[in-house]
């Protein structure tokens, strides 16, 4: 299958959606491209982001870490490449825990998806299918995250819910 000009592939934590997005850019021609927004803040993650390297060294892949401008990777992207964004959950996370208009930045990324010279298959979680978070910046969290995810899913050719590793596409429209 050729990839549409953007991808959305949702579900929940360890519903197997970056695997999923793996997949489909691996069976893409043209050079590969991880946009990676995650940080390590803590041993977990450092040994999340190091398995996640692991899998993807020697393949062909050439990684960007964009933990803030993720808009300006989309930008540099050229033709003949094919680009995996995982995740914008950590992305949005950065932004609110750094205090910066997460709005603000989502219409750069949006505008930059918009005209990007590549295939992107952007990497969220589906927050908002939990109890009511008890915080209110987990509550202001989980509101931005389904904003997002609305936003995205709209300018997206193609959206896929991964659940249990089983994928379902929810939209989708021809090149």
């Amino acid at each position: 299958m050729t990839l549409p000009p953007l991808t959305l592939v949702i579900g929940g934590a360890a519903s197997g959606k970056s695997a999923h997005a793996e997949a489909l850019v691996r069976a893409q021609t043209g050079q590969r491209v991880y946009i990676a927004s995650a940080q390590a803040f803590d041993d977990e993650m450092r040994a999340k982001i190091a398995a996640h390297r692991a899998a993807r060294a020697g393949d062909g892949w050439r990684t960007v870490e964009a933990p803030y401008d993720v808009a300006g990777a989309v930008g540099a992207l050229r033709e003949g490449e094919v680009a995996l964004f995982d995740c914008a959950t950590f992305w949005l996370s950065n932004l609110m825990l750094a205090e910066r208009d997460w709005q603000e930045e989502a219409d750069r990324l949006l505008a930059a998806l918009a005209t990007r010279r590549a295939p992107v298959v952007v990497v969220s979680n589906e927050t908002g299918q939990g109890i009511v978070p008890e915080n209110k910046l987990a509550r202001a969290f989980r509101q931005a995250q389904g904003e997002l995810n609305q936003r995205l899913a709209a300018g997206a050719d193609l959206v896929i819910a991964v659940m249990a590793g089983l994928p379902m596409v929810l939209k989708q429209e021809r090149p």
